[in-house]
């Protein structure tokens, strides 16, 4: 009796999902980050290692193939520009450090991702986490704004910076962003199998007997199923789908005071792409609707501060009357693109941006940008970047380092619209995964253009890759059930027929195989 209890623990342990290590990285974002920490590494990043790892460890003990072909080539492909960046970098501790922080964004984390999500489950589960988090989050923000505890913001302290600090004042507009974004995913798509088809029966009289069963002939064929019209209510599905709707509509008040232009743009664009893909009159529906309520909120009740209005405006006036923020941004976006025509091909280096950029920068580009606020002190931060992921790729990378990467991610948006029409071409609806994992990745590629890398909320992006690939590249199509789901399960990559674990079209009784635990 003694020994069966710790088994039976043990089996618990067992069947918790793989996924749960990507949700503890998620889940440590929660955390806050040391008023003047400089930009260490987050718990977040450690951890992140550390799944890695653990995937690594899974690999070996259930002895597959971890990727399919195509999957190592879209993943691996980064590897290439990487390689040869690093090598032409200033010194080796920065092409090291470069190549670590490039891989376990764009090339490790991903994979693991990919492997540990093992069906449809794992995903919305990965998902409710996100959105969770930007409502922890996007709550500590709102509290911000409303009693002036925030970052600095033309000498008020009123912007929304989360538990991130004014010393990443885009990391809480990320994840409410990403949280946004999963949350409109889950409320559009539907949740193939949420309802069971009900076999209405008529009881029999408690007096009427029972006739005798008699075993059919061999030479007679057993009768067909029929499915029933008529099934249970989706009680569970709808009510998750309005969660989801009401998170999104509450992630909005501190998006909107986050002051983020740059997250502004790339979640319209990104809600934008989803509703289209969740269907053209549902599209027309909403969007009719949300203006609908732009217009009474803004123009009947005069909802949104001056301050938020102005902001608001500036994304138009970018070129007419730009604000300080916007000529660093455009002079440092020069610099970037001189760099790349001094070293077209390889460009200057990882990590060789700061060294290379009062050379090629314009008079206008100040020395730093000021933080104050959120509970740290006065800091003037020193501009390391171009924000813009795309330049910072082909100033530090060149032409090949951007092929690379850009190339990439254009595969994953390709593979995972494909997959999306092919559900849709079956005459099913948009399953709620992927619009989840196309959105996620529509955002990224929109924010690149305002942003790169950099920060706590960066762990993020490697998840959001990760998730984008497995509808993409790894069972998209798998039943909401996780076990035997996922790469080398033996679906197919990309969505397609859903047979459920371990069957496909030409699966034959008493061959299943057995998932390893």
């Amino acid at each position: 009796m003694s020994q069966a209890l710790p088994l039976r623990s043990a089996v618990r342990v067992r069947r918790l999902p793989p996924v749960l290590a990507v949700v503890a990285v998620v889940a440590l974002l929660a955390l806050p980050v040391a008023p003047d920490g400089g930009g260490g590494a987050h718990p977040a990043d450690a951890v992140s290692a550390l799944v890695v790892l653990y995937c690594a460890l899974r690999l070996v003990r259930a002895r597959r193939r971890p990727l399919s072909r195509t999957a190592a080539v879209v993943l691996g492909l980064p590897v290439v520009g990487l390689a040869v960046a690093a090598v032409g970098a200033v010194s080796p501790e920065a092409g090291l450090t470069g190549l670590g922080r490039y891989l376990q964004v764009f090339v490790l984390v991903p994979a693991a991702v990919l492997l540990l999500i093992r069906g449809r489950d794992d995903a919305r589960l990965l998902a409710w986490s996100m959105v969770g988090l930007a409502v922890w989050q996007g709550a500590v923000g709102v509290h911000q704004y409303v009693t002036g505890t925030g970052a600095s913001y033309q000498g008020e302290q009123i912007r929304a910076v989360g538990t991130f600090g004014p010393q990443d004042v885009m990391g809480m507009a990320t994840v409410v962003s990403l949280g946004l974004v999963c949350a409109v995913g889950l409320a559009l798509g539907r949740r193939p199998g949420a309802c069971r088809p009900s076999t209405p029966s008529t009881p029999l009289p408690p007096s009427t007997p029972l006739p005798p069963s008699r075993p059919l002939p061999p030479s007679m064929p057993l009768p067909p199923s029929t499915p029933s019209t008529s099934s249970t209510p989706c009680t569970p599905s709808v009510r998750q789908r309005a969660l989801a709707a009401g998170c999104a509509l509450a992630l909005l008040l501190p998006l909107a005071v986050s002051f983020s232009r740059g997250a502004w743009i790339a979640t319209a664009v990104t809600c934008a792409a989803q509703l289209l893909l969740a269907g053209v009159r549902r599209a027309l529906t909403v969007g009719a609707a949300a203006v609908a309520a732009g217009v009474v909120l803004v123009g009947g009740f005069g909802v949104g501060t001056a301050m938020l209005q102005e902001r608001v405006g500036s994304i138009a006036q970018v070129t007419a009357s730009p604000d300080q923020s916007v000529t660093d941004r455009y002079a440092m976006w020069a610099a970037a693109a001189g760099m790349w025509r001094e070293r077209p091909l390889t460009g200057v280096g990882l990590k060789g941006f700061p060294g290379h950029r009062d050379a090629h920068a314009s008079l206008a580009l100040s020395s730093g940008s000021e933080t104050d606020g959120a509970g740290a002190g006065y800091r003037r931060q020193p501009l390391l970047s171009p924000h813009n992921m795309y330049l910072l790729v082909l100033a530090e990378q060149g032409l090949i380092g951007l092929l690379a990467l850009a190339g990439s991610w254009l595969a994953l948006l390709v593979l995972g619209l494909r997959g999306l029409r092919a559900v849709r071409r079956s005459g099913r609806p948009a399953p709620d995964c992927a619009l989840v994992a196309c959105g996620l990745l529509v955002w990224q590629l929109t924010d690149f253009a305002y942003a790169d890398i950099g920060g706590p909320s960066t762990v993020l992006t490697a998840v959001c890759l990760g998730l984008a690939a497995w509808w993409a590249l790894g069972d998209g199509s798998g039943s909401d059930s996780g076990a035997g789901a996922g790469p080398g399960s033996g679906h197919g990559p990309g969505p397609g027929p859903g047979y459920g674990p371990g069957y496909g079209p030409g699966h034959r009784p008493g061959t299943e195989e057995v998932p390893a635990r």
